[in-house]
């Protein structure tokens, strides 16, 4: 039984070493994406339409909105839409729209009762969309006053079929929403660079997806994506079947991050991971090599504290702290304590500990199963699909 343990020891610091490895080259890119942003642009191409599905009120909602009315650009609608007359967010929506400007307001027939209810927003809103370049994008999301235009220079560029964006996140309040954050600006953000240095071209974000009318009904339109959890990443990979590239836009919008509490976020996180899982799980599983801390931990523990694995949990701990304050400084972000740095990080590891244990999600006040090939089903149903 010793032996086992001394052996699970090496193997978990054996898989620490190569995360710390991981972090010092996901910095690296991180600080090189940043200085390839483009300035603020102003101007732009052909007319858009901005489709924003809204959801209840949330921190911070209406200066998120009005980010997006306010871009520099010549010729833009911007869709709101809700499934019901009672959303906390149809007065927001209805005051900016009373302003002027070219703002629709569409109110859905109601809450679906099955399938993906951001694809079924999106599908209600659909007839008020009058131009022929769809720019969609998160309610939660705070846009920089070049960010239209330089979507759709993405868009515009030969052989892009989808134009999709990175972002940082900003916390609303509180711890729950700090660590929220950090796990957007110190996990998901330098884990997509990593993937794409390594060739992986398959990101599609639903805090920005760009793409023609004409290349959305050539892949079934939303109603192909109805049932899906993973529709960013499904829309990516239907455009992507048809030979067109997803465009990575340099531009960095904020995400507002509000956790009200812990199970909040986790839920959240949660929710986020058996969406990955969903897509690729082998792929998923192995993603825990970038975790050094928690691996080194358990390291440390099953070796009882021998000296060699407390050198690996010491250079894991230094590698992460490194780590996130070059990408805060990259990134224009606050500094946070080191002792945050680790309980994100095993905050992490928990979630993905959670996301490949269950195939439930909770999702706008539903709960669904992740049913085969990714298909959203009520809790209460069952489907064969």
């Amino acid at each position: 039984m010793a032996g086992l343990l001394l052996a699970a020891s090496w193997g978990l610091s054996a898989a620490a070493l190569v995360g710390t490895a991981y972090q010092v080259a996901a910095t690296h890119l991180v600080r090189r994406f940043v200085t390839r942003l483009s300035p603020a642009r102003t101007g732009g191409g052909a007319p858009v339409s901005l489709l924003k599905p809204l959801c209840g009120d949330e921190p911070r909602l209406e200066a998120n909105l009005r980010s997006f009315c306010d871009q520099d650009y010549p010729e833009r609608q911007v869709v709101f839409g809700v499934h019901t007359a009672d959303d906390a967010a149809l007065p927001v929506a209805r005051r900016i729209a009373a302003e002027g400007g070219d703002v629709a307001v569409v109110v859905g027939g109601g809450r679906p009762v099955s399938g993906n209810p951001k694809i079924a927003n999106l599908l209600d809103m659909m007839p008020a969309v009058r131009h022929s370049i769809l720019v969609l994008s998160d309610s939660d999301m705070e846009a920089p006053p070049g960010y239209l235009a330089a979507v759709v220079a993405t868009l515009d560029q030969p052989g892009i079929g989808v134009a999709t964006c990175l972002y940082v996140g900003r916390a609303a309040k509180g711890i729950w929403s700090r660590l929220g954050a950090m796990g957007i600006n110190h996990g998901f953000l330098p884990s997509v660079l990593v993937a794409a240095a390594i060739g992986r071209t398959d990101g599609c974000f639903g805090a920005t997806i760009a793409l023609r009318r004409d290349t959305l009904a050539a892949i079934g339109g939303f109603e192909a994506l109805r049932d899906q959890l993973a529709d960013d990443y499904l829309l990516g990979a239907a455009v992507r079947e048809r030979g067109l590239a997803i465009g990575l836009v340099p531009c960095l919008p904020r995400s507002v991050v509000h956790e009200s509490d812990f199970a909040s976020l986790f839920a959240h996180e949660v929710r986020w991971g058996r969406t990955l899982a969903s897509i690729d799980r082998a792929g998923y599983l192995a993603s825990v090599v970038i975790q050094p801390v928690p691996l080194a931990l358990l390291a440390l523990i099953l070796a009882g504290g021998a000296a060699p694995a407390a050198v690996v949990m010491a250079a894991a701990l230094l590698g992460r702290l490194w780590a996130v304050r070059g990408q805060e400084r990259a990134l224009g972000l606050e500094r946070q304590p080191a002792w945050l740095v680790v309980v994100r990080d095993l905050l992490s590891f928990a979630v993905q500990a959670a996301a490949l244990s269950g195939r439930t999600v909770r999702w706008r006040g539903g709960r669904y199963r992740i049913g085969r090939r990714g298909v959203l089903v009520p809790c209460g149903e069952s489907r064969k699909s």
